[in-house]
């Protein structure tokens, strides 16, 4: 059976980040997923979560300063010592809030800095982060992006990202699948969901909205119905992260959720 996570990132935007928990509980959801928690305490988040019957299924880690154009920090050489940080912040709030897991974003690839180099850096610094992460049993997840909403991004590709986790080789480094994305960057959604889901086992965490508009996923080219019931008979017992701007109200768009519910 299906399990979807609300993103309160991007759905619920009628309301402030905190009465977006009351929103999404109403609408049936019992588990959410942000970006970054850090401008609320954690344990404040954790008291919201407990009031509304949530569980909180995946954050971000830091990804340094975003509105200098940061993206991550995990692929750049020389800040290693930030990485280290950020990920100690977001194991704290995780373990607070009961999170399972943590997606670390690899970064924007500065100019004049080989490929090689900042591949060297990513593997080194996952490497130690997953290290980091395993006594608590937290997943740490990368997601390749497409670098149509994120140019520059350096993880872009299924099979590098899959490649990656299974080279470091801990379990505790998966790849967060996002639909959306896969579709902009490759295309054949299906058929690297059958490899991964039924091959590697390396998806921790599947994320899906409509593509090219990034809305609900019962519109766009994107056939969802198909999709999912192939994610369903795969047997993936993960989340699906419901990453998508609603076309209009939150709650009004949620057809598609009472079919599979």
């Amino acid at each position: 059976m299906l399990r979807f996570a609300a993103n309160l990132s991007t759905m619920y935007g009628e309301y402030p980040f905190p009465g977006r928990f009351a929103a999404a509980a109403n609408d049936g959801f019992t588990a959410v997923e942000y970006l970054f928690p850090y401008d609320h305490p954690a344990p404040q988040l954790a008291a919201w979560l407990q009031a509304h019957g949530l569980v909180q299924v995946l954050l971000n880690a830091p990804p340094g300063n975003w509105a200098m154009g940061d993206r991550g920090l995990a692929c750049l050489p020389g800040r290693e010592a930030e990485f280290r940080t950020a990920v100690h912040t977001a194991l704290e709030y995780a373990q607070t809030l009961g999170c399972p897991r943590v997606h670390v974003m690899a970064g924007v690839q500065p100019q004049g800095v080989e490929r090689v180099v900042l591949r060297r850096t990513f593997m080194a610094n996952l490497a130690w982060a997953a290290e980091l992460a395993a006594p608590a049993g937290t997943e740490l997840l990368i997601e390749p992006i497409n670098p149509r909403d994120m140019p520059g991004y350096f993880l872009n590709r299924q099979d590098e990202a899959h490649a990656i986790a299974s080279e470091i080789g801990n379990p505790m480094l998966k790849v967060q699948m996002d639909l959306y994305h896969c579709q902009i960057v490759e295309g054949d959604v299906t058929m690297k969901l059958r490899k991964y889901l039924s091959g590697q086992k390396t998806v921790g965490h599947i994320q899906i909205a409509s593509v090219p508009e990034r809305h609900e996923p019962d519109r766009g080219e994107l056939n969802y119905d198909y999709v999912l019931d192939l994610i369903d008979e795969l047997g993936f017992d993960g989340w699906i992260g419901c990453e998508y701007r609603p076309k209009a109200g939150t709650s009004a768009g949620l057809a598609w959720l009472r079919k599979w519910r």
